[in-house]
């Protein structure tokens, strides 16, 4: 007799999901590193490219994050047809297609035209993450969601900590010409659709949401809304993302302007300080929500993050490098918890709540964008208000979370 037995990769029904969970929680590590490249690729255009100062250079977010609003909507509806391994292999071709499309922006050393591959890249990545995070959260009993998603997001965490330390290895290395970007971006793209061909001889099971049938009424839309945990699970992930997208875009500019750090020395303590500390702190908080409620693990961390913030507003030197450090591991968790927490209880609408999440990352093209203008316009400094505002409302939304607990 079959064991029935709900487990964290095991549903109530007798299912084991391990080999899928394992399988899909790779493609975390490629879009980690898509996202995380792009932190040395602001302070890069702004050194080589004439014209490109803190606002252009934040562009570079904008498009990628573009992206993401751009395609989150048909991405869902692939996967709603054709199923989760389809939207994986949508999203890997296109991913590739864009880091290859670096080759010959690295000869015409054109700024458009790096934006549009990186458009490129963010509709690939679009697709990936609105197959993967909501199908790992599926992929065994239902208590065990947040863990899930956390355990696979810490190796989204490494993918953070690789990025810049390649990017910064040929865009900051002495003697680099403009066109030094191309050659990680040309590696990552043959490996990502190394990773495709993989996934078309591979099928992924569709997984119910609970038990539930995914088949939507013709009016799952308006049901959708009225499940006000995913609507304010909605604003916070977008803050999230433009809390995450801002610190990160201008981690380099604050620590060399205030902390006298080199541009490479910069990426290295991006990549082994800052984002180690947010893989541990992902890896942690999948073990600490075994004892902590999610929730609870996710007011503690907006708190901290606040706080961080604050310090770096007041131009701190030594201190504003430690600030980033707190920061780092205390928003590791967020992204993974908010988005669960955003999917609990809604059931047969698990697939559409996912595109309109994957939408809300939309708000990783506008912070980097206005911090930037504040940068130019006031002080590096005085540009970490807007995360510090993003920190206060996802504290609030945990606070409510944790209260109904």
């Amino acid at each position: 007799m079959a064991n029935t037995k709900p487990g964290l990769f095991r549903t109530a029904d007798g299912k084991n999901y391990l080999w899928p969970f394992v399988l899909v929680t790779s493609l975390f590590f490629l879009w980690g590193l898509a996202h995380s490249i792009l932190d040395v690729l602001n302070k890069h255009f702004q050194e080589t490219m004439d014209g490109v100062g803190k606002t252009e250079s934040a562009l570079v977010q904008a498009v990628m994050y573009g992206g993401y609003f751009v395609m989150a909507l048909p991405a869902g509806q692939i996967i709603k047809r054709y199923g989760y391994r389809a939207g994986v292999i949508t999203g890997l071709l296109l991913y590739g297609i864009g880091a290859l499309l670096f080759i010959p922006g690295g000869q015409l050393l054109s700024f458009p035209f790096f934006l549009f591959s990186l458009f490129v890249i963010g509709c690939g990545l679009t697709c990936l993450e609105t197959s993967a995070n909501p199908y790992v959260t599926v992929l065994g009993n239902a208590e065990g969601a947040a863990r899930r998603i956390n355990l696979s997001q810490s190796f989204n965490g490494l993918g953070w900590i690789v990025g810049p330390l390649i990017g910064g290895h040929f865009a900051f290395a002495v003697g680099a010409d403009k066109g030094s970007i191309a050659i990680p971006y040309a590696i990552i793209g043959v490996v990502v659709l190394c990773v495709a061909l993989v996934f078309a001889q591979v099928k992924l099971p569709e997984v119910q949401a609970d038990g539930v049938a995914q088949t939507e009424s013709a009016h799952a839309t308006d049901s959708l809304w009225q499940h006000r945990n995913f609507v304010y699970g909605l604003i916070a992930l977008f803050l999230y993302v433009a809390a995450q997208t801002g610190i990160n875009s201008f981690f380099i500019n604050y620590v060399t302007e205030h902390a006298s750090v080199s541009n490479v020395n910069a990426s290295l303590l991006l990549g082994f300080g800052g984002m180690g500390l947010f893989m541990v702190g992902r890896m942690g908080g999948s073990w600490l929500m075994l004892r902590v409620r999610a929730e609870r693990v996710l007011l503690y961390c907006a708190v901290g993050a606040t706080l961080a913030m604050a310090v770096l507003l007041s131009g701190a030197g030594v201190a504003g490098v430690a600030a980033f450090m707190l920061c780092y591991l205390c928003e590791s968790i967020m992204f993974p918890t908010i988005f669960a927490l955003a999917l609990k209880g809604v059931g047969q609408y698990t697939k559409r709540a996912s595109s309109f999440l994957i939408m809300s990352i939309v708000g990783g093209a506008i912070a980097p964008v206005l911090m930037g203008l504040i940068a130019d316009h006031a002080s590096m400094a005085m540009a970490f208000i807007v995360p510090l505002c993003c920190f206060v409302v996802i504290a609030a939304y945990a606070a409510r979370f944790a209260r109904k607990a």
